[in-house]
């Protein structure tokens, strides 16, 4: 087995494409439409499955936002340098809500970023 996707509902799908594309860098692998059931999809990711995991993100035709609920924690990426990457997001536009530094109790380099729909996203230096 293996991880696939990690499903996002979305309430504004082209405000969180640009987000994934534009600020974290991700490439928009494929969308599809269902009018029947009313919804739209779009997968992103760095590389598409089976080299890595994709995220997608559900757009429910007419729903705007979500109550993202306790239980979710976050979505992690990997990268070489925290500290570049929060200056890049920053610049780009996107929200950083945990600057770069030491994990509390560590050595290990992250920080946190926050999308559109308000999904945390952890940044962690390999």
């Amino acid at each position: 087995m293996r991880m696939l996707h990690t499903m996002l509902r979305v309430g504004d799908l082209q405000r969180s494409i640009e987000f994934y594309t534009r600020v974290l860098g991700m490439k928009l692998l494929r969308t599809s439409e269902n009018p029947e059931y009313r919804y739209s999809l779009a997968f992103l990711g760095f590389a598409a499955n089976p080299e890595q995991a994709e995220i997608e993100l559900t757009y429910n035709w007419g729903v705007d936002r979500y109550d993202i609920g306790t239980a979710f924690g976050h979505i992690a990426l990997g990268m070489d340098d925290v500290y570049a990457a929060c200056d890049r997001i920053r610049a780009a536009g996107g929200n950083v809500t945990r600057e770069a530094g030491p994990v509390k109790g560590g050595t290990t380099v992250i920080a946190f970023v926050t999308d559109p729909d308000g999904y945390k996203i952890e940044l962690i230096q390999r």
